[in-house]
């Protein structure tokens, strides 16, 4: 048996026999965090994120909003405390709304998606595209100073879906790896 010093009582070293324990075999780690799943979480986290931003932080009537209706001063004067007031409330129902879709996503992220399960990539593709994809195409249309931050969010969200294609695509090439 093994022997190692080791301290006692009094500043004593002695020599004390090591339990030895046998050897197993490693399995290997696996990981359930593929980059298409990594990635549709990390598009999860930013639609929570402006989710928040929504709910938080976004003033009612942004410079290019009266740009965009083209308001004169006395005219945003006259009807801005009302519009501000129901858009606040209209922006907290759609900052709710985007927080539960970037939380979702997230969750499809971690079960679903990295599992491969068929109907994951049916919800992720209508899931952003119903939600970052369309925000960032309004957004163009309209000549928003965030369609570029937001062309960049949606992007994220196309490239987990690309991603996954990727990653079936080599899956299958791999003779006897199932569905994975």
């Amino acid at each position: 048996m093994a022997q190692a010093t080791r301290e006692v009582t009094g500043g004593r070293r002695r020599r004390v026999p090591v339990k030895q324990v046998e050897a197993q075999p490693m399995k290997a780690a696996v990981n359930p965090w593929t980059v298409s799943s990594a990635t549709l979480a990390l598009a999860g986290m930013i639609i929570s994120g402006i989710g928040l931003y929504f709910i938080v932080l976004r003033p009612p009537l942004l410079p290019e909003d009266v740009r965009h209706m083209r308001l004169s001063a006395g005219e945003l004067e006259a009807i801005g405390p009302r519009l501000a007031m129901w858009l606040t409330q209209v922006f907290r129902v759609l900052g709710g709304y985007a927080l539960a879709t970037g939380v979702l996503l997230i969750a499809l992220a971690i079960t679903a998606f990295g599992t491969r399960h068929p109907a994951a990539v049916a919800g992720a593709l209508i899931g952003g595209a119903s939600s970052i994809g369309l925000m960032s195409m309004v957004n163009f249309m309209i000549g928003s100073d965030f369609r570029w931050p937001l062309f960049a969010c949606a992007l994220v969200w196309a490239l987990s879906l690309i991603a996954y294609g990727f990653e079936s695509y080599a899956s299958a090439a791999v003779p006897g790896n199932g569905n994975r």
